[in-house]
């Protein structure tokens, strides 16, 4: 089990989506960076929250397509 983060550097907290390492995670995450039109938007795998603090406050999204929509709109 892993999570997906996404952040902006220039702000407090990012979004977080519940995955699993494998090739899936691997194409979903190329397509949403290749989605990425502003500058500064960081997408991370990580392995558990809680040893990562400076991605705080973490909003948890429940789905691919949710997790798409959040961070195109950031």
């Amino acid at each position: 089990m892993c999570y997906i983060v996404a952040k902006d550097r220039n702000k407090q907290g990012c979004y977080a989506l519940k995955s699993r390492i494998g090739e899936h995670l691997a194409e979903y995450t190329e397509s949403l960076e290749e989605s990425i039109k502003k500058e500064g938007i960081q997408i991370i795998i990580i392995s558990r929250p809680t040893a990562y603090g400076e991605y705080a406050p973490y909003k948890f999204i429940d789905t691919e397509e949710e997790f798409r929509e959040k961070v195109l709109a950031m």
